[in-house]
Protein backbone atom coordinates (compact mmCIF):
# COMPACT_ATOMS: atom_id res chain seq x y z
CA UNK A 1 0.00 0.00 0.00
CA UNK A 2 2.90 2.67 0.50
CA UNK A 3 3.48 2.67 -3.29
CA UNK A 4 0.44 3.76 -3.78
CA UNK A 5 1.44 7.56 -2.38
CA UNK A 6 4.86 7.50 -3.19
CA UNK A 7 5.50 10.76 -5.21
CA UNK A 8 6.14 10.71 -8.79
CA UNK A 9 9.50 11.69 -9.95
CA UNK A 10 10.80 14.21 -11.85
CA UNK A 11 10.92 12.14 -14.71
CA UNK A 12 7.23 10.97 -14.66
CA UNK A 13 6.08 14.51 -13.96
CA UNK A 14 7.89 16.02 -17.26
CA UNK A 15 7.20 13.21 -19.68
CA UNK A 16 3.59 14.42 -19.84
CA UNK A 17 4.17 17.69 -21.00
CA UNK A 18 6.33 15.88 -24.05
CA UNK A 19 3.53 13.19 -24.83
CA UNK A 20 2.21 13.51 -28.28
CA UNK A 21 4.92 15.88 -29.64
CA UNK A 22 5.52 14.24 -32.89
CA UNK A 23 9.11 12.69 -33.35
CA UNK A 24 9.85 13.18 -37.03
CA UNK A 25 8.72 16.85 -36.45
CA UNK A 26 11.18 17.12 -33.61
CA UNK A 27 14.17 15.51 -35.49
CA UNK A 28 13.84 17.59 -38.37
CA UNK A 29 13.77 20.76 -36.74
CA UNK A 30 16.75 19.95 -34.31
CA UNK A 31 19.08 18.64 -37.65
CA UNK A 32 17.98 21.95 -39.43
CA UNK A 33 18.75 24.53 -36.31
CA UNK A 34 21.97 22.10 -36.02
CA UNK A 35 22.84 23.19 -39.44
CA UNK A 36 21.73 26.55 -38.90
CA UNK A 37 24.20 26.82 -36.08
CA UNK A 38 27.42 25.34 -37.72
CA UNK A 39 26.40 27.80 -40.92
CA UNK A 40 26.22 30.96 -38.97
CA UNK A 41 29.50 29.88 -36.85
CA UNK A 42 31.38 29.16 -40.45
CA UNK A 43 30.21 32.24 -42.58
CA UNK A 44 29.91 34.66 -39.22
CA UNK A 45 33.04 33.72 -37.01
CA UNK A 46 34.89 37.04 -38.27
CA UNK A 47 31.52 39.37 -38.26
CA UNK A 48 31.23 39.56 -34.14
CA UNK A 49 28.69 38.31 -32.00
CA UNK A 50 26.56 36.88 -34.40
CA UNK A 51 26.92 33.54 -33.86
CA UNK A 52 25.84 34.04 -30.07
CA UNK A 53 23.70 35.74 -31.01
CA UNK A 54 21.76 33.14 -33.15
CA UNK A 55 22.02 30.42 -30.66
CA UNK A 56 20.16 32.74 -28.77
CA UNK A 57 17.13 33.32 -31.32
CA UNK A 58 16.64 29.75 -31.56
CA UNK A 59 16.58 28.95 -27.86
CA UNK A 60 13.55 31.37 -27.85
CA UNK A 61 12.12 30.53 -30.70
CA UNK A 62 12.24 26.89 -29.43
CA UNK A 63 10.55 28.38 -25.71
CA UNK A 64 7.99 29.97 -28.25
CA UNK A 65 7.70 26.15 -30.35
CA UNK A 66 7.60 24.26 -26.60
CA UNK A 67 4.75 26.81 -25.50
CA UNK A 68 2.84 26.99 -28.39
CA UNK A 69 2.52 23.26 -28.75
CA UNK A 70 0.62 23.35 -25.51
CA UNK A 71 -2.20 25.23 -26.79
CA UNK A 72 -4.87 22.96 -28.50
CA UNK A 73 -6.70 23.73 -31.47
CA UNK A 74 -9.60 24.62 -30.39
CA UNK A 75 -8.13 27.32 -28.01
CA UNK A 76 -6.05 28.65 -31.26
CA UNK A 77 -9.11 29.24 -32.89
CA UNK A 78 -10.20 31.65 -30.12
CA UNK A 79 -7.30 33.60 -30.42
CA UNK A 80 -7.97 34.04 -34.61
CA UNK A 81 -10.62 37.43 -34.48
CA UNK A 82 -8.61 38.98 -31.57
CA UNK A 83 -4.72 38.55 -33.25
CA UNK A 84 -6.56 39.64 -36.46
CA UNK A 85 -8.42 42.91 -35.18
CA UNK A 86 -4.89 43.80 -33.51
CA UNK A 87 -2.62 42.89 -36.41
CA UNK A 88 -4.92 45.31 -38.62
CA UNK A 89 -5.32 47.90 -35.68
CA UNK A 90 -1.33 48.39 -35.32
CA UNK A 91 -0.95 48.42 -39.14
CA UNK A 92 -3.04 51.23 -39.09
CA UNK A 93 -1.61 52.99 -36.37
CA UNK A 94 2.01 52.19 -38.33
CA UNK A 95 0.14 54.58 -41.43
CA UNK A 96 -0.43 56.91 -39.39
CA UNK A 97 2.39 57.66 -36.59
CA UNK A 98 4.79 54.37 -37.57
CA UNK A 99 8.55 55.21 -37.39
CA UNK A 100 10.38 55.66 -40.78
CA UNK A 101 13.96 53.96 -41.48
CA UNK A 102 15.51 54.10 -44.83
CA UNK A 103 12.68 55.26 -46.79
CA UNK A 104 10.17 52.89 -45.22
CA UNK A 105 7.56 53.20 -42.86
CA UNK A 106 7.29 49.83 -41.00
CA UNK A 107 7.71 50.01 -37.33
CA UNK A 108 6.12 51.29 -34.10
CA UNK A 109 6.76 52.85 -30.56
CA UNK A 110 4.75 51.07 -27.89
CA UNK A 111 7.03 51.21 -25.35
CA UNK A 112 9.59 48.85 -27.44
CA UNK A 113 9.65 49.19 -31.26
CA UNK A 114 7.58 46.49 -32.78
CA UNK A 115 6.66 45.66 -36.21
CA UNK A 116 3.49 44.71 -36.43
CA UNK A 117 3.64 42.92 -40.27
CA UNK A 118 5.28 40.48 -38.97
CA UNK A 119 2.11 39.31 -36.52
CA UNK A 120 -0.29 39.27 -39.48
CA UNK A 121 2.14 35.75 -40.92
CA UNK A 122 0.17 33.96 -37.58
CA UNK A 123 -2.84 35.84 -37.84
CA UNK A 124 -3.64 35.74 -41.36
CA UNK A 125 -3.75 31.94 -41.98
CA UNK A 126 -5.46 31.86 -38.69
CA UNK A 127 -8.01 34.35 -39.39
CA UNK A 128 -9.29 32.42 -42.70
CA UNK A 129 -9.05 28.83 -40.98
CA UNK A 130 -11.57 30.23 -38.76
CA UNK A 131 -13.59 31.95 -41.49
CA UNK A 132 -13.63 28.33 -42.74
CA UNK A 133 -14.08 26.36 -40.22
CA UNK A 134 -17.57 28.62 -39.40
CA UNK A 135 -18.62 28.17 -42.78
CA UNK A 136 -17.84 24.19 -43.18
CA UNK A 137 -20.81 22.56 -45.07
CA UNK A 138 -22.36 25.53 -46.50
CA UNK A 139 -19.54 27.23 -48.40
CA UNK A 140 -20.80 29.55 -51.26
CA UNK A 141 -18.52 31.66 -53.74
CA UNK A 142 -19.51 34.69 -51.41
CA UNK A 143 -17.76 33.24 -48.72
CA UNK A 144 -14.38 32.81 -50.69
CA UNK A 145 -14.95 36.52 -51.59
CA UNK A 146 -15.08 37.89 -47.52
CA UNK A 147 -11.79 35.49 -47.26
CA UNK A 148 -10.30 38.07 -50.14
CA UNK A 149 -11.21 41.00 -48.83
CA UNK A 150 -9.67 39.68 -45.11
CA UNK A 151 -6.85 39.12 -47.14
CA UNK A 152 -6.63 42.21 -48.87
CA UNK A 153 -7.07 44.71 -46.23
CA UNK A 154 -3.94 44.13 -44.16
CA UNK A 155 -2.14 43.22 -47.26
CA UNK A 156 -2.95 46.58 -49.19
CA UNK A 157 -1.68 48.01 -45.49
CA UNK A 158 2.18 46.45 -45.71
CA UNK A 159 2.24 46.70 -49.21
CA UNK A 160 2.13 50.75 -48.26
CA UNK A 161 4.58 50.61 -45.75
CA UNK A 162 6.25 49.10 -48.24
CA UNK A 163 7.11 46.09 -47.12
CA UNK A 164 7.35 43.44 -50.31
CA UNK A 165 9.21 40.62 -48.65
CA UNK A 166 6.47 40.46 -45.45
CA UNK A 167 3.18 41.08 -48.31
CA UNK A 168 4.62 38.44 -50.19
CA UNK A 169 4.61 36.01 -47.35
CA UNK A 170 1.50 37.16 -45.72
CA UNK A 171 -0.23 36.99 -49.28
CA UNK A 172 1.18 33.33 -49.41
CA UNK A 173 -0.45 32.69 -46.06
CA UNK A 174 -3.63 33.30 -46.79
CA UNK A 175 -3.61 32.29 -50.34
CA UNK A 176 -2.57 28.87 -49.18
CA UNK A 177 -5.87 28.74 -46.54
CA UNK A 178 -8.56 29.14 -49.08
CA UNK A 179 -6.87 27.21 -51.59
CA UNK A 180 -7.25 24.02 -49.09
CA UNK A 181 -10.53 25.04 -48.47
CA UNK A 182 -11.80 24.08 -51.99
CA UNK A 183 -11.41 27.45 -54.05
CA UNK A 184 -11.81 26.17 -57.50
CA UNK A 185 -8.89 25.77 -60.28
CA UNK A 186 -11.27 27.77 -63.12
CA UNK A 187 -10.58 30.56 -60.64
CA UNK A 188 -6.77 29.87 -59.62
CA UNK A 189 -5.62 29.47 -63.22
CA UNK A 190 -6.24 32.86 -65.04
CA UNK A 191 -4.37 35.06 -62.62
CA UNK A 192 -1.09 32.88 -62.83
CA UNK A 193 -1.84 32.15 -67.15
CA UNK A 194 -1.99 36.51 -67.03
CA UNK A 195 1.41 36.73 -64.83
CA UNK A 196 3.17 34.12 -66.62
CA UNK A 197 2.45 35.83 -70.45
CA UNK A 198 3.56 39.33 -68.45
CA UNK A 199 6.35 37.83 -67.35
CA UNK A 200 7.39 36.60 -71.00
CA UNK A 201 6.38 39.69 -72.12
CA UNK A 202 8.87 41.84 -69.40
CA UNK A 203 11.75 39.58 -70.45
CA UNK A 204 11.38 39.93 -74.32
CA UNK A 205 11.00 44.12 -73.91
CA UNK A 206 13.37 44.46 -71.37
CA UNK A 207 14.86 47.35 -72.96
CA UNK A 208 11.94 49.01 -73.19
CA UNK A 209 10.53 48.94 -70.08
CA UNK A 210 13.34 48.97 -67.85
CA UNK A 211 15.01 52.49 -69.44
CA UNK A 212 15.41 55.40 -66.83
CA UNK A 213 12.56 57.69 -67.92
CA UNK A 214 10.00 54.73 -67.74
CA UNK A 215 7.57 54.46 -64.36
CA UNK A 216 5.56 51.75 -63.87
CA UNK A 217 3.32 53.63 -61.43
CA UNK A 218 2.28 50.20 -59.50
CA UNK A 219 5.52 49.91 -58.07
CA UNK A 220 8.25 52.36 -56.61
CA UNK A 221 11.14 53.14 -58.39
CA UNK A 222 13.20 50.73 -55.89
CA UNK A 223 11.07 48.11 -56.83
CA UNK A 224 11.54 48.69 -60.20
CA UNK A 225 15.22 48.63 -60.14
CA UNK A 226 14.96 45.34 -58.42
CA UNK A 227 13.12 43.48 -61.06
CA UNK A 228 15.44 45.39 -63.74
CA UNK A 229 18.39 44.33 -62.01
CA UNK A 230 17.15 40.92 -61.90
CA UNK A 231 16.65 40.76 -65.87
CA UNK A 232 20.26 41.89 -66.38
CA UNK A 233 22.36 42.31 -63.64
CA UNK A 234 25.54 43.19 -65.75
CA UNK A 235 24.37 46.53 -66.34
CA UNK A 236 24.98 47.73 -62.69
CA UNK A 237 27.71 45.04 -61.75
CA UNK A 238 29.08 47.79 -58.70
CA UNK A 239 25.93 49.18 -58.24
CA UNK A 240 22.73 47.62 -58.00
CA UNK A 241 23.85 44.43 -59.56
CA UNK A 242 26.13 43.49 -57.21
CA UNK A 243 24.44 41.31 -54.97
CA UNK A 244 23.08 39.16 -57.37
CA UNK A 245 26.54 38.69 -59.54
CA UNK A 246 28.19 37.86 -56.21
CA UNK A 247 26.23 35.60 -54.90
CA UNK A 248 25.72 33.29 -58.28
CA UNK A 249 29.99 33.87 -58.11
CA UNK A 250 30.11 32.39 -54.26
CA UNK A 251 27.65 29.72 -55.67
CA UNK A 252 28.95 28.47 -58.49
CA UNK A 253 32.66 28.61 -57.05
CA UNK A 254 31.69 25.91 -54.67
CA UNK A 255 31.56 23.20 -56.92
CA UNK A 256 30.18 19.75 -55.91
CA UNK A 257 32.12 19.47 -52.69
CA UNK A 258 32.73 23.20 -51.62
CA UNK A 259 35.85 25.11 -50.57
CA UNK A 260 35.20 23.63 -47.37
CA UNK A 261 33.90 24.65 -43.44
CA UNK A 262 35.30 28.44 -43.02
CA UNK A 263 37.14 28.67 -46.02
CA UNK A 264 34.80 30.57 -48.30
CA UNK A 265 37.38 33.17 -50.27
CA UNK A 266 34.12 35.04 -51.39
CA UNK A 267 32.86 35.30 -48.02
CA UNK A 268 35.26 35.78 -45.52
CA UNK A 269 36.83 38.42 -48.56
CA UNK A 270 33.61 40.58 -47.49
CA UNK A 271 32.59 40.14 -51.78
CA UNK A 272 29.17 38.62 -50.31
CA UNK A 273 26.84 41.38 -48.26
CA UNK A 274 24.44 40.92 -45.95
CA UNK A 275 26.15 36.86 -45.71
CA UNK A 276 24.97 36.28 -42.60
CA UNK A 277 21.21 37.21 -43.00
CA UNK A 278 19.28 37.80 -46.72
CA UNK A 279 22.22 36.06 -48.70
CA UNK A 280 23.87 33.47 -46.05
CA UNK A 281 22.67 30.58 -48.69
CA UNK A 282 25.64 31.89 -51.31
CA UNK A 283 27.95 31.37 -48.31
CA UNK A 284 26.57 28.21 -47.51
CA UNK A 285 26.84 27.26 -51.16
CA UNK A 286 30.63 28.36 -51.57
CA UNK A 287 31.58 26.70 -48.15
CA UNK A 288 29.40 23.08 -48.87
CA UNK A 289 28.91 23.25 -52.45
CA UNK A 290 26.14 21.43 -54.49
CA UNK A 291 25.98 18.37 -52.13
CA UNK A 292 25.52 20.41 -49.04
CA UNK A 293 23.05 22.23 -50.73
CA UNK A 294 21.18 19.41 -51.59
CA UNK A 295 21.48 18.33 -47.83
CA UNK A 296 19.69 21.60 -46.97
CA UNK A 297 16.71 20.99 -49.85
CA UNK A 298 16.29 17.87 -48.26
CA UNK A 299 15.80 18.68 -44.85
CA UNK A 300 13.42 21.67 -45.90
CA UNK A 301 11.37 19.02 -47.89
CA UNK A 302 11.69 16.27 -45.13
CA UNK A 303 10.07 19.31 -42.51
CA UNK A 304 7.47 20.14 -45.72
CA UNK A 305 6.57 16.75 -46.35
CA UNK A 306 5.83 15.92 -42.30
CA UNK A 307 3.99 19.05 -42.08
CA UNK A 308 1.48 18.59 -44.99
CA UNK A 309 0.80 14.48 -43.52
CA UNK A 310 -0.13 16.11 -39.92
CA UNK A 311 -2.02 18.36 -41.83
CA UNK A 312 -3.86 15.55 -43.81
CA UNK A 313 -4.21 13.83 -40.38
CA UNK A 314 -5.53 16.90 -38.95
CA UNK A 315 -8.98 16.15 -36.72
CA UNK A 316 -10.50 19.12 -37.93
CA UNK A 317 -10.95 21.61 -40.87
CA UNK A 318 -9.47 24.49 -38.64
CA UNK A 319 -6.78 22.62 -37.94
CA UNK A 320 -6.17 21.22 -41.37
CA UNK A 321 -6.09 24.47 -43.18
CA UNK A 322 -3.94 26.08 -40.76
CA UNK A 323 -1.38 23.44 -40.81
CA UNK A 324 -1.52 22.98 -44.60
CA UNK A 325 -0.38 27.26 -44.64
CA UNK A 326 2.15 26.74 -42.11
CA UNK A 327 4.11 24.27 -43.41
CA UNK A 328 4.10 25.83 -46.63
CA UNK A 329 5.20 28.91 -45.53
CA UNK A 330 8.28 27.53 -45.01
CA UNK A 331 8.58 26.38 -48.33
CA UNK A 332 7.81 29.78 -49.35
CA UNK A 333 10.68 31.22 -46.85
CA UNK A 334 13.16 28.78 -48.67
CA UNK A 335 12.44 28.87 -51.84
CA UNK A 336 12.11 33.16 -52.47
CA UNK A 337 15.69 33.19 -50.35
CA UNK A 338 17.35 30.46 -52.74
CA UNK A 339 15.18 31.91 -55.43
CA UNK A 340 16.83 35.09 -54.85
CA UNK A 341 20.06 34.90 -54.22
CA UNK A 342 20.29 32.64 -57.53
CA UNK A 343 19.29 35.04 -59.85
CA UNK A 344 15.76 33.83 -60.38
CA UNK A 345 13.82 36.17 -58.02
CA UNK A 346 14.44 39.68 -57.24
CA UNK A 347 16.15 40.54 -54.03
CA UNK A 348 12.92 41.03 -51.43
CA UNK A 349 14.60 40.62 -47.97
CA UNK A 350 13.58 37.32 -47.31
CA UNK A 351 15.60 35.16 -44.46
CA UNK A 352 16.66 31.28 -45.12
CA UNK A 353 14.63 29.71 -42.34
CA UNK A 354 16.85 28.22 -39.62
CA UNK A 355 20.10 29.48 -41.39
CA UNK A 356 19.79 33.10 -41.72
CA UNK A 357 20.38 35.37 -38.49
CA UNK A 358 17.63 37.31 -37.39
CA UNK A 359 15.50 37.35 -34.33
CA UNK A 360 12.06 38.03 -35.45
CA UNK A 361 11.60 35.30 -38.14
CA UNK A 362 13.37 32.98 -35.79
CA UNK A 363 10.16 33.75 -33.57
CA UNK A 364 7.85 33.62 -36.17
CA UNK A 365 9.25 30.58 -37.47
CA UNK A 366 8.93 29.00 -33.75
CA UNK A 367 5.34 29.68 -33.53
CA UNK A 368 4.56 28.06 -36.88
CA UNK A 369 6.26 25.02 -35.61
CA UNK A 370 4.96 25.30 -32.35
CA UNK A 371 1.06 25.15 -33.93
CA UNK A 372 2.13 22.37 -36.20
CA UNK A 373 3.05 20.28 -33.58
CA UNK A 374 0.24 21.67 -31.54
CA UNK A 375 -1.91 20.18 -33.40
CA UNK A 376 -0.19 16.83 -34.24
CA UNK A 377 -0.69 17.03 -30.35
CA UNK A 378 -3.90 17.22 -30.19
CA UNK A 379 -4.34 14.50 -32.93
CA UNK A 380 -2.43 11.73 -30.82
CA UNK A 381 -4.01 12.39 -27.49
CA UNK A 382 -7.46 12.11 -29.13
CA UNK A 383 -6.00 8.64 -30.52
CA UNK A 384 -4.89 7.54 -27.09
Amino acid sequence: MAAVFDKPTLLQRVLPIFQGFDGLLAFGVIVMAGIGLITMYSVGFDSGTRFASHGRNMLIAAGVLFVVAQIPPQRLMSLAVPMYVCGVALLLAVFLFGIEKKGSQRWLNVGVVIQPSELMKVAMPLMLAWWFQRREGQLKPLDFAVAGILLVVPLALIIKQPDLGTSLLVLASGVFVIFFAGLSWRLILPPLALGAIGVVILILMEDKWCAPDVDWHVLREYQRQRVCTLLDPSKDPLGKGFHIIQGMIAIGSGGIWGKGFMQGTQTHLEFIPERTTDFIYAAFSEEFGLMGTLGLMVGFIFLVVRGLIIALEAPTLFARLLAGAMTLNIFVYAFVNMGMVSGILPVVGVPLPFISYGGTAMITMGVGLGVLMSIAKSKRLMQS
